[in-house]
């Protein structure tokens, strides 16, 4: 077949299914490519998300590889380990305005002690339930790309004061800070920056300890940028007051193990686990991309990245390997 997506989930997989031409043969699965299990490529080109670990072996019987995330840093540590020329494409803008909303959905429903509502519902009781407005909160945003920028844009029209942090000022309209200043006076930070081999946990212990007492995280960007192990310790010493998460360091594991109900000896996973317990914290499976306009437009983006590929040998938006 001409390509295989993985990690399609219904949706996903409807809408391709829908807009693919019938002359472009596909098969499709939502599991990884280590739980699916197979030791060889079920085609040439290949569509991963962010869970699926390629085989090493796999460069030798593919041509091209298709990440329908908006980062690729996954795919450009695959890349420098094999020495075959594999080309590779991303998908930067379709879920720009949905990852931006989701996090405002984590950050307000944090306020407003959403989960410990929900829990106390059962007994209709409002004890250390009060919570807090958004207006003239102080918002951090760090990572002011596609998606960050729709972030700063909701926080101005929901009346909040909005700093940006970005090595690129890129933004005539965003007031644009140190990450020491704008950490120093937040209520909210908003982790939106694409993943490097340079910011891997970046919002560590360390940095966000010099943030303010309970002050709300959320990252919607990759969870590699905020090790569990230094969150957890955070939120047990009343150093975060909350936090919102729908992406996870070393997420492949955890999402095969939670799938499968199997238990995981990663420390990273087990600090994750523990905190999805707690009345202080909103996780979401990665799924703030998930709107119905957004799939529509990824499975768009992607047919076209493949259709590209197959006539020219090259993906319109490409991988970049230096970067």
């Amino acid at each position: 077949m001409d390509v295989f997506f993985f990690e399609a989930f219904e949706e996903e997989a409807q809408a391709l299914r829908r807009l693919i031409r019938p002359n472009m043969e596909a098969g499709f699965t939502w599991k990884t490519i280590q739980e699916y299990g197979e030791s060889k490529a079920p085609a040439a080109i290949i569509s991963i998300r962010t869970q699926s670990v390629i085989p090493l072996e796999w460069s030798r019987e593919i041509s091209a590889i298709l990440t329908r995330s908006t980062g690729y840093g996954h795919v450009r540590k695959y890349l420098k380990k094999t020495d075959n020329n594999l080309e590779a494409g991303y998908l930067p803008l379709y879920c720009n305005r949905s990852v931006a909303e989701q996090a405002m959905l984590l950050w307000m429903g944090l306020l407003r002690k959403l989960p410990k509502q929900m829990l106390q519902f059962s007994k209709f009781h409002r004890d250390g339930l009060t919570g807090m407005e958004c207006e003239n909160k102080n918002l951090l945003v760090v990572g002011v790309g596609n998606i960050g920028y729709e972030v700063v844009k909701i926080g101005k029209g929901l009346s909040m004061n909005v700093r940006g942090v970005d090595i690129v000022e890129r933004h005539d309209d965003v007031d644009y800070v140190s990450i020491e200043e704008g950490i120093a006076k937040a209520d909210i930070i908003v982790c939106s920056m694409n993943l490097t081999a340079e910011n891997h946990d970046y919002f560590d212990y360390r940095l966000l300890k010099k943030a303010k007492a309970g002050v709300i995280f959320i990252n919607v960007a990759r969870g590699e940028m905020s090790p569990a192990m230094d969150l957890l310790k955070l939120l047990n010493e009343g150093r975060l007051g909350g936090l919102g998460m729908d992406t996870f360091n070393h997420e492949s594991r955890l999402a095969v193990s939670l799938r499968s109900g199997s238990g995981c000896d990663d420390l990273e996973v087990r600090a994750i686990l523990e905190m999805a317990d707690r009345s202080d914290v909103i996780f979401t499976p990665h799924n703030a991309f998930n709107t119905v306009e957004a799939v529509e437009r990824k499975a768009k983006d992607s047919l076209r990245q493949i259709e590209s590929y197959l006539m020219t040998g090259k993906f319109i938006w490409p991988v970049d390997e230096n970067k």
